[in-house]
């Protein structure tokens, strides 16, 4: 029987769900993962059915980081590809940081939905996701510094602008593991469910997005993400640069008239 693929890519009406699916390694990040998600997160900013997606792991774990023998291991030791997957990697190492979200980030709202373990390059590519869901069990942490590796998928970077300082230190430097109410209580998750629930709370919240003008979510997110460091009067500024580009859309008259006349609103995108 053929084998399933690493990384599971599936559509649903408007939303698009990608699945770690290595739950003999606890989906665990090799080349084959990597390139598996570098490829999802193209198909859906290029797809215009998709309005907002999932990340989550199957096996009861979302994903404890990178397989340290077949990813970082072997692609430091050189020589000649195994496979597909390595092959793209030798041929464009960029892609790894693809596919950890470090120098891409979705156009369309991310959401992940976590059980069990979510270590290391999991915890890092989490702070590229825009809505965060967490089972009661799952641990977090970013692991790298015990075994002498450096966070290299964004954390240093990102980890402290999403959490208190001190609290993003504590987790880079000891290196230590949360639980799910630790990472709701300093911010890194905005949501502990029962074991088992993450992935329906995550759908419950994605229907909702999904639900609203897809215009006027991606460029939300676009502000968002463009304005965060920017000073107010810089920030203000694009903003409405970005925000009219909604105001004045085919969208933005249907979402008005349907509300007069109480009916759902039909938007198109546009």
């Amino acid at each position: 029987m053929e084998r399933e693929p690493a990384v599971l890519y599936e559509v649903d009406g408007h939303i698009a769900t990608v699945t770690f699916n290595r739950p003999e390694a606890r989906n665990a990040v090799n080349p084959e993962v990597i390139v598996r998600l570098a490829d999802s997160w193209d198909a859906i900013d290029s797809d215009d059915d998709v309005r907002v997606a999932i990340v989550t792991g199957a096996g009861g774990h979302f994903c404890a980081g990178a397989d340290l023998d077949k990813l970082v291991g072997k692609l430091m030791a050189g020589g000649e590809p195994a496979d597909e997957f390595e092959a793209r990697i030798q041929a464009d190492y960029m892609i790894i940081y693809k596919g950890f979200l470090r120098n891409h980030r979705l156009a369309k709202p991310l959401i992940a939905a976590i059980e069990g373990f979510c270590l290391a390059g999991g915890t890092e590519l989490l702070q590229s996701t825009d809505i965060r869901v967490a089972g009661s069990s799952a641990e977090l942490g970013i692991t790298e510094a015990k075994w002498g590796l450096f966070p290299i998928a964004g954390s240093t970077v990102r980890l402290k602008r999403q959490i208190p300082y001190t609290k993003a230190m504590e987790m880079l430097l000891t290196a230590g593991r949360y639980s799910a109410r630790d990472a709701l209580s300093f911010g890194l998750i905005g949501h502990v469910v029962p074991d088992g629930e993450a992935l329906n709370k995550a759908r419950e919240l994605a229907e909702q997005v999904a639900s609203n003008g897809p215009l006027a979510v991606r460029k939300i997110k676009q502000s968002v993400v463009e304005t965060g460091w920017l000073g107010e009067d810089e920030a203000l500024a694009r903003e409405l640069e970005i925000g009219m580009e909604v105001m004045i859309s085919k969208d933005a008259r249907e979402g008005p008239k349907a509300f007069k006349e109480k009916r759902k609103p039909n938007f198109t995108g546009t």
